[in-house]
C-alpha cells in the first residue's frame, strides 16, 4: 500500500465539500484520485458511495444525518493529518471494493485495468 499525503489531503477537502455541500458526491468521486493503492482512500470512497445511496434516509431522519454528517467529518480529519484509518473501518468496507472500483486513470492502461475488472479477469481471489 502507497500512501500520498497530498491525495489524503486532497480527499479531505472533497469530503468537506460534499458535506457542506458545495459538492456532490459524484462529483467528488470524479475527482478522486485514480488508480490509488492507500486502503484509507479506497475505504472512504466506498463510504462516499454509502453517503450518496443514503441521501433519501438523511432527508428524512435528522439524527441520522448528523451522524453520517459527523462521520464524514471524522474521516476528512483523519485524512487531513495524514493518518491511516483505523483498521475496523478499512475492514468494514472492504466487501464493497469488488462492486464499486476506484476509477482508473485514462488511456489504454486505465482502460484496460476496468475492462479487466469488469471482466473479472486477472484477479486473486482468497478461498
Amino acid at each position: 500500500m502507497s500512501v500520498n499525503l497530498e491525495d489524503r489531503v486532497f480527499v479531505s477537502k472533497l469530503l468537506r465539500s460534499v458535506r457542506i455541500g458545495d459538492c456532490c458526491v459524484r462529483e467528488a468521486l470524479l475527482q478522486y484520485p485514480k488508480d490509488t493503492t492507500d486502503e484509507s482512500l479506497i475505504a472512504v470512497y466506498q463510504a462516499l458511495i454509502h453517503y450518496e445511496a443514503d441521501e433519501d434516509l438523511r432527508r428524512r431522519d435528522a439524527l441520522y444525518k448528523e451522524e453520517q454528517d459527523d462521520y464524514i467529518e471524522f474521516l476528512s480529519y483523519i485524512l487531513e493529518k495524514g493518518d491511516d484509518l483505523p483498521q475496523n473501518i478499512i475492514d468494514n468496507y472492504k466487501k464493497y471494493y469488488e462492486s464499486a472500483p476506484i476509477l482508473h486513470k485514462r488511456g489504454l492502461r486505465g482502460f484496460f485495468k476496468g475492462f479487466f475488472k469488469v471482466l473479472n479477469i486477472g484477479r486473486k481471489k482468497d478461498k
